[in-house]
């Protein structure tokens, strides 16, 4: 847990978090408590990078370690026209 909310920060990140507070402090400010748990939602996902924050949201991005390598198999297709009567 601690290393992934040490590791790993991107502007995303980062924005997400600081939108998180904003949010809950103005929400505080203005005793909207429903603003205050969306504002927390935001926080946390910022802070411990789940959901979107992550940079997993709509990608399905495969981070790689060090010793794999991208597949490089180039199969060449040879197609053939149909031609209809």
């Amino acid at each position: 847990m601690k290393e992934r909310i040490m590791t790993g920060w991107t502007f995303t990140r980062c924005l997400y978090l600081l939108m998180g507070v904003v949010i809950i402090i103005q929400s505080l400010m203005a005793k909207q408590m429903m603003g205050v748990v969306f504002g927390g939602y935001l926080a946390s996902m910022g802070l411990f990078a789940f959901g979107c924050a992550s940079g997993s949201c709509f990608s399905g991005i495969r981070k790689m370690s060090d010793n794999q390598k991208p597949n490089d198999n180039n199969i060449d297709v040879d197609f053939e026209e149909v031609k209809t009567k």
